[in-house]
């Protein structure tokens, strides 16, 4: 099974955070950086209907725009 994919924009607070905190649950996922990436940025508005970052595509299942406190329950949500 493919991992899941993290869409980050750089310099942003809650992609950091969120980074940091599947690292320290050793939860293992690709990362995707939209900023200046056309088709990168393009990819994850198709997924999620919108352009902010954090955007996590977990198997088919989206949490977009989010941080920590929303993570945690999704991940419970959907098994990570």
């Amino acid at each position: 099974m493919s991992l899941p994919i993290l869409y980050i924009k750089v310099g942003c607070p809650w992609c950091d955070e969120v980074i940091a905190y599947l690292d320290r649950q050793r939860i293992d996922y690709e990362t995707i950086v939209v900023s200046g990436n056309r088709e990168a940025m393009a990819e994850m508005v198709a997924l999620s209907g919108q352009s902010k970052a954090p955007t996590l595509d977990w198997h088919g299942q989206v949490l977009a725009d989010f941080g920590v406190e929303e993570l945690v329950p999704f991940l419970r949500k959907v098994g990570g």
